[in-house]
């Protein structure tokens, strides 16, 4: 069966076809300050729009939830499983503590986030702004919202444009409304993060949360509520710069949603009739779905664009019309530069002629062996396994770290003034600032002992042990410990104007400790 048989007897008029404009579209976009021209997205069905779903449903739940799971730490330590605690100064994940010096943990996280959207950019585009980003999470939800009061496309295009009635009023009041308390749950889900979610809860609601509580639900509950309610597409556009970036990082091999002309055009509504006149068509029948479902408002046919946010919606779209058709899927697939090209130069002859469906099937109707088609093994290709070497580098590096890092550290200041003490049998005293750090929630016992310095003895003020070289200090738990530390040593040992010494921590229930090389000053010998 040729083409044009297939065509007519597959009746595309009979397919739904929408008034749908590409209202964002580059070629009709005017000069900015334009009042904003509202998209009525109409609802999508297909896998990945079920996976959509799922993302949204995934993520938002992590979102709300995470900051009331529990994880015991002991009587020593909040039990909130992720908690930034700012007033202590600690950051709590499950069974990971990081202190403010540890900064370094967070920074090797950012510099995976970065080589982890490298690596998604290069294998599958713009997935991260169509599945994951946070904008399109929240606009899906509110269009959920949105189709929920008002109904389907169709009918929110018909509410636009009726005139102020009970009915609207009362639909759009409810929306708006419940825009909001998402917007609240959103501000209200990020301050539990910050302190302990149950009682903050209580607190909130009585009145006696600290005011930045209320401020910063406050400034949440304003942006969300206008980015997912009210800009939408115009976040993506306008103030977000990852378009501009992923745009300098795609190449030929990098797969994103494409319209496949080569297989759609020419198009056409009737059939039909362009088979009596001896016409060729193309799969496209100009049903405008896809352009009906995009939520940023354009026509994937007009090309590549920096709108597209590679929600792939319009591939549900279309393969749903091509169902209906009888034909094969994918007129709107995932596909990469270089294949599109040689699918192109097939169906043009190389340039030479315009698009010819035909050369792409054979006389059966279907596709020849030189026609190229979505294939996940393109992304296991060597700019993506760099990205991905990378990322892993940095993670194990990561892992090692954190799991090797002392949880106890020494530090030590001498005194400046005045550097030595000469006392009355001759005797060399020098005064030390020296600092426990306890990083874990539970109590220690720290033995601080003198190693070299031959002779040498010391005493700290408020605690209770005769003159040694080893003391026991208790420290509390995630706590640091300042003491001061007076280190003796007779004259007979005095052999110059600067010794070293190490003053070493240990802990003998963990095994750690930690040590500092410090100086012992004495007057210079004549």
């Amino acid at each position: 069966m040729n083409t044009q048989t297939r065509q007519m007897d597959q009746a595309p008029e009979e397919i739904e076809r929408l008034d749908a404009d590409p209202v964002n579209a580059a070629w009709k976009r005017k000069p900015l300050y334009e009042a904003r021209k509202k998209i009525f997205p109409k609802r999508a069905s297909g896998r990945y729009r079920q996976f959509k779903w799922l993302v949204m449903f995934i993520t938002l739940g992590i979102y709300y939830i995470t900051p009331w799971l529990r994880w015991d730490r002991g009587p020593y330590a909040p039990d909130q499983a992720v908690l930034i605690d700012l007033a202590n100064r600690r950051f709590y994940f499950f069974f990971i503590e990081i202190w403010p010096q540890e900064f370094i943990f967070v920074a090797g996280l950012l510099v995976m986030a970065g080589f982890g959207l490298f690596l998604v950019t290069s294998a599958v585009g713009r997935a991260w702004c169509g599945y994951t980003c946070p904008q399109t999470v929240w606009v899906d939800l509110f269009l959920v919202v949105e189709r929920a009061i008002e109904g389907d496309r169709n009918a929110r295009m018909k509410l636009e444009d009726a005139p102020w009635s009970a009915s609207k009023l009362t639909k759009r009041i409810s929306k708006h409304a419940i825009w909001l308390l998402i917007g609240v749950a959103t501000g209200g889900a990020w301050i539990f993060y910050f302190a302990d979610a149950p009682s903050l809860l209580v607190d909130f609601f009585t009145g006696h949360a600290p005011a930045v509580a209320y401020i910063t639900v406050g400034i949440l509950t304003a942006t969300t509520y206008t980015f997912g309610g009210l800009m939408r597409e115009q976040v993506c556009t306008y103030m977000c710069p990852w378009p501009r970036i992923q745009a300098a990082m795609l190449d030929e091999s990098s797969l994103v949603v494409t319209y496949n002309d080569w297989r759609g055009e020419p198009r056409g509504k009737h059939a039909k009739k362009a088979a009596a006149e001896g016409l060729t068509l193309g799969d496209c029948v100009d049903c405008n779905a896809c352009v009906a479902v995009c939520p940023m408002g354009i026509d994937i046919r007009d090309g590549q664009q920096m709108e597209c946010i590679t929600c792939a919606l319009c591939i549900d779209a279309c393969d749903g019309v091509m169902d209906k058709l009888g034909r094969d899927r994918g007129l709107i697939a995932y596909a990469t530069l270089a294949d599109y090209a040689q699918n192109m130069a097939i169906a043009t002859d190389n340039g030479k002629h315009a698009i010819d469906p035909n050369r792409v099937r054979d006389a059966d109707g279907h596709y020849h062996d030189k026609v190229k088609h979505f294939n996940w093994r393109v992304i296991f290709r060597p700019r993506t396994m760099l990205y991905l070497l990378i990322w892993s580098v940095v993670g194990f590096a990561l892992l090692i770290a954190l799991v090797s890092r002392d949880r106890l550290e020494l530090n030590v200041l001498h005194d400046r003034n005045p550097q030595y003490v000469l006392q009355s049998n001759g005797d060399i005293q020098n005064g030390f600032t020296v600092k426990l750090l306890n990083m874990i929630p539970e109590p220690r016992v720290i033995f601080l002992s003198i190693e070299g310095l031959p002779g040498a003895t010391m005493t700290a003020p408020g605690i209770n042990q005769p003159p040694s070289r080893s003391l026991a200090i208790e420290v509390e738990p995630d706590r640091l410990r300042e003491i001061k530390l007076h280190v003796t040593q007779p004259k007979e040992y005095i052999s110059g104007a600067v010794t070293k010494f190490r003053l070493v921590a240990d802990d003998k229930s963990s095994n750690e400790h930690d040590a500092y090389i410090a100086n012992f000053n004495a007057p210079e010998r004549k």
